[in-house]
């Protein structure tokens, strides 16, 4: 495989905290094949936070996509029926002690870039949340 190999897979999920063990055991699989089983630990982590947040604070369906850019970046993004912005990320040493509201300060600590931009899916309004991380 090229090392600027491109590719782009996305899994809909239901509104069921059990997708999000669905959604991180296929990115294992989904980076392992690809040759980057140095990313799974971290990508694992970051797509459960995100995939968390858009089953939890949501009441549709949702989304994982991930994929590979020309640039060698590993995008991962989650999709949910919100197009509300999420709400600004906790700095990660602030939030250390809480039960929740700790998943975009580990995104914003671990994750090269992150955002979110509106978008569109099941013929409802909505937003991803998403972070990349490099490759190599």
């Amino acid at each position: 495989m090229s090392e600027c190999e491109t590719w782009d897979y996305t899994l809909y999920i239901p509104n069921d905290l059990r997708a999000v063990t669905v959604c991180r055991r296929t990115l294992r699989v989904i980076l392992t094949l690809h040759g980057l089983p140095g990313l799974v630990e971290t990508a694992e982590l970051l797509a459960a936070e995100l995939v968390t947040n858009a089953v939890r604070h949501t009441k549709g369906p949702a989304a994982l996509r991930v994929r590979r850019s020309p640039r060698g970046l590993v995008w991962i993004g989650a999709w949910d029926t919100d197009p509300e912005p999420p709400p600004p990320p906790r700095p990660l040493e602030r939030a250390l002690d809480l039960e929740e509201g700790r998943g975009l300060g580990l995104v914003t600590a671990c994750a090269e870039y992150w955002g979110w931009q509106p978008s569109a899916r099941f013929g409802d309004r909505g937003k991803y949340v998403w972070c990349e991380l490099p490759a190599a």
